[in-house]
């Protein structure tokens, strides 16, 4: 990737479903491996969520490569998350949130790294720990097997 390319991610427009994307994208990413359940998964939480009524699917791939050229670029991930941050109103900060961890929990195998990256974005859009805490026990539930 080229620092051209890098600096045009960088500076086009953030649309909110374009931040929601970005979160997904990179808790399928964060450990390498963009498996096939945790892709999935996206198109289908792009098919049934109210949050991404009126998104186009066919940007599902443009804001992916980009969300992928922020993240390879210098403090890509530092910034991707600012990016999601400044893009989403505050009322879905904890939307964001719910579809990280919805993203690292479709393979039942949630990495140490996937978990760091959930305390980063906890962080950097200030949830609270309750309501994260509710949040992961959720997909917990969703995903028991019995």
């Amino acid at each position: 990737m080229t620092q051209e390319r890098t600096k045009d991610a960088m500076n086009a427009p953030i649309t909110p479903h374009d931040a929601l994307i970005f979160t997904m994208v990179m808790a399928s990413a964060v450990d390498s491996q963009m498996n096939e359940k945790e892709l999935k998964r996206i198109g289908q939480l792009l098919d049934v969520l109210p949050v991404f009524e009126g998104f186009d699917k066919d940007d599902l791939i443009p804001a992916s490569q980009r969300c992928a050229d922020l993240l390879a670029g210098p403090e890509g991930l530092d910034i991707t998350l600012e990016i999601i941050r400044d893009a989403l109103p505050p009322s879905h900060y904890d939307t964001a949130y719910a579809l990280a961890v919805e993203i690292t929990a479709v393979d039942l195998n949630v990495r140490p790294e996937e978990i760091r990256l959930l305390q980063l974005l906890r962080d950097r859009l200030q949830l609270d720990k309750l309501t994260c805490a509710a949040i992961e026990r959720s997909a917990i539930a969703r995903y028991r097997r019995v």
